[in-house]
């Protein structure tokens, strides 16, 4: 090699080791996203910070603060007009159905018809800012198809924790009772008797996609067996369904609606009982000491009592719910005021799915402050899920999933049922003034 050409290879080699990272090639799969936040409601429970910037790199949020800068390149979403939150979460839905014609759905509609429809209520449910929901029942297994096809992003929806069939007793809320016994479905069914059966019915759900067992513990309201509240399992058969689901790596939900079933199901260890709306005070101590989460629905009421009638749904169903909206919200304020560990869980699909976020102020209006009743939303929602780490607050590490509203929630909570953003691992599925 000639001098001359040795010394062209070294300069070479000396401008490629000295040239600085930042002027190499950029990985164009990174995405870089920066949100200026007017307002910033973060899900931990503290005062809310003013003019405050989000960054985001790919579906993460990696940094977040009022002095933070803005890197070259990336894109930027102003939200200095409005107020931003965590993505809210939704414990208790039935993302897969909606309120119809009682006869027709029962009669003229098949699983394929509700398998149809559901990413259309799985969208609905986004939009409104819901971008992680934990659905606790579903015929089919709709509901674990329509979580694997919004994972694999095929359709847009909410992150989702799935029940698959809630079980239940012969005779109980989950078993159509009120019709000719000749009557017969061909579909799964999650009517299970006595310990043998619900430890295999237990396994099956888990086989088949379960995150999570429903369990049936009280009977119910929208159903025509007798009772609202009475238990519909013994002791034994609960302690043996949360202790099949436990050695599965499972948490079991119990719908309980009675005083009795409620302890019966906490006693079993359940890791959080739905509607509770008959709790007694013995049940409220039980809660509280065992650390169960109650989720209290206490929106739906008012849309049962309103449009079910008009929906041909039985009187003796009707004549239920009276007996037991007002009780259970009456028992919400005595929990809130009790300390114990409440999330927010609607019951949407018993009304419309979207709607979800009208049951912040039915919270405030029984007993919760406006930041208890987004924190049961965001970071206690995401703590009865088991995924603080990922989702509930706008932190480094967690999921972007960012919401915006125009005014300020802790003033006027119904803002909430106003989302204007929304955002889910990065992605903006709803607004967005972006430049």
């Amino acid at each position: 090699m000639n001098t001359l050409r040795w010394l062209s290879v070294a300069i070479a080699a000396a401008i490629t080791i000295a040239t600085p990272v930042s002027a190499q090639k950029t990985d164009d799969s990174v995405k870089h996203i920066a949100i200026r936040a007017g307002l910033l409601i973060d899900g931990l429970g503290g005062p809310p910070l003013a003019d405050t910037v989000i960054l985001i790199e790919n579906d993460t949020i990696k940094s977040v603060g009022q002095k933070t800068a803005i890197p070259a390149g990336a894109e930027i979403i102003d939200l200095s007009r409005s107020t931003v939150l965590p993505g809210f979460i939704d414990c208790h839905t039935h993302v897969t159905m909606q309120p119809s014609d009682y006869y027709e759905s029962l009669f003229r509609r098949s699983p394929i018809d509700v398998a149809v429809m559901a990413h259309l209520y799985a969208r609905r449910t986004l939009e409104a800012g819901f971008t992680t929901i934990r659905d606790l029942g579903a015929a089919e297994f709709v509901d674990v198809a329509l979580r694997n096809a919004i994972n694999r992003g095929e359709v847009p929806g909410p992150r989702m924790q799935v029940a698959t069939l809630a079980l239940g007793s012969t005779g109980g809320h989950n078993d159509l009772s009120g019709f000719s016994p000749y009557l017969k479905f061909t579909t799964f069914s999650g009517v299970v008797d006595g310990v043998d059966e619900i430890r295999k019915a237990v396994r099956f759900q888990i086989k088949n996609g379960a995150d999570v067992i429903k369990m049936m513990a009280s009977a119910g309201v929208l159903s025509e067996e007798e009772s609202v509240g009475a238990p519909q399992y013994s002791q034994e058969e609960m302690n043996a369904l949360v202790q099949e689901a436990a050695m599965w790596g499972r948490k079991v939900a119990a719908h309980a609606h009675g005083a009795e079933a409620i302890k019966r199901a906490i006693r079993a260890g359940v890791i959080s009982v739905e509607h509770a709306s008959l709790i007694d005070d013995e049940g409220l101590e039980l809660a509280k000491t065992r650390g169960t989460w109650l989720v209290m629905d206490i929106y739906n009421d008012d849309y049962i009592i309103e449009q079910y009638k008009k929906l041909g749904y039985p009187q003796k169903i009707l004549e239920k719910e009276k007996r037991v909206g007002q009780l259970q919200r009456e028992n919400f304020r005595k929990a809130v005021q009790a300390g114990i560990k409440l999330a927010f869980g609607t019951d949407a699909g018993v009304y419309p799915s979207g709607w979800n976020g009208k049951q912040f102020a039915k919270m405030v209006a029984w007993g919760m402050t406006p930041m208890q009743a987004i924190q049961s939303a965001t970071t206690r929602a995401a703590e009865l899920l088991g995924w603080s780490d990922r989702v509930g607050s706008i932190a480094p590490g967690h999921f972007a999933d960012i919401v915006a509203v125009n005014g300020n929630p802790l003033s006027d909570i119904g803002e909430l049922e106003r989302v204007t953003f929304v955002m889910k691992n990065g992605v903006v599925y709803k607004g967005g003034a972006i430049r």
